[in-house]
């Protein structure tokens, strides 16, 4: 086993789901169960830890995972130092300071004195330290929300994703500590030691997450019009022109935003691209 390269990802809470379905996207076959605590990918040189959320930074200080998927929020309240490989793309939430909806403060400055309750004792302290806001951090963990209403601190610092639960809890946001989402870490060991083969993670990674939010274009035109339709589409290095057996046509190869195709496709077609083909994209690698 200790050959294998390991990575320790969640095995519980929000990264979960789509921790898994970037590894098996990228290619990784494995199984695994909500029982599992070692998944054995059958066609890479890698074992998947499944091991507590807060557990995953540890395991990857301590040389008992090479890798590890974890949130920016809960490596920035560890402390530590750990290389970031690259973000991943989902988990995306922030570290947001809220009071309650009928309370007078309006700014950070305003919490000076006062008592704010937070399940990321550390991050909050560096900040409000930061700001030079003096406030008493009061740890708590879970339902960090009820605090106010309990008595327990005039505010919170705590994750938001769509801010849904924190108005169903009567409270307004008024300032953000931390953007966070998921993120591949490295033993630094490892980093150096086992470089190629944690590059090969990284890559089959990277391709999957530059392929999620782009679309395949294929049309054909009048070959007089490339110009035009050129401009529209710029794709990563430029479209692929390629001739058509009939004389004056040609096809045009582009990749794009995926979220640009419904606002270019009415374009193209006015610029003279027709049997225009939308497809998806398995991975880029760039």
């Amino acid at each position: 086993m200790n050959d294998r390269l390991r990575l320790a990802v969640p095995n519980k809470g929000r990264l979960v789901e789509p921790t898994l379905q970037l590894l098996h996207d990228a290619g990784l076959v494995f199984e695994s169960t909500d029982r599992s605590l070692v998944a054995r990918v059958r066609n890479f040189d890698l074992d998947i830890l499944f091991v507590r959320t807060n557990d995953v930074i540890e395991f990857v200080r301590d040389a008992v995972a090479d890798l590890g998927v974890t949130g920016i929020d809960l490596l920035c309240e560890s402390g530590v130092d750990l290389p970031r490989v690259r973000p991943l793309g989902y988990g995306q939430c922030r570290l947001t300071i809220a009071v309650p909806a009928d309370s007078p403060y309006q700014s950070v400055d305003e919490l000076s004195g006062l008592r704010v309750a937070t399940a990321h004792p550390n991050t909050t302290r560096s900040y409000f330290a930061a700001q030079s806001v003096p406030v008493e951090v009061i740890p708590i963990s879970g339902a960090v929300e009820v605090a106010p209403r309990l008595g327990l601190a005039e505010a919170i610092v705590d994750l938001v994703s769509s801010g849904s639960t924190m108005i169903l809890n009567g409270l307004r946001p008024i300032g953000d500590v931390l953007p966070s989402e998921a993120v591949l870490v490295a033993n630094p060991e490892a980093r150096e030691g086992r470089a190629t083969e944690l590059a090969a993670i990284e890559t089959m990674l990277s391709a999957v997450i530059a392929a999620r939010d782009k679309k395949y274009l294929m049309m054909n035109a009048p070959s007089v019009k490339l110009d035009e339709l050129q401009a529209l589409l710029p794709g990563l290095s430029g479209p692929s022109v390629i001739p058509l057996a009939h004389d004056g046509m040609i096809a045009i190869h582009s990749v794009v935003g995926a979220d640009e195709v419904w606002g270019l496709l009415p374009r193209l077609k006015g610029a003279g691209a027709s049997g225009i083909l939308v497809l998806p994209i398995e991975k880029i690698v760039q």
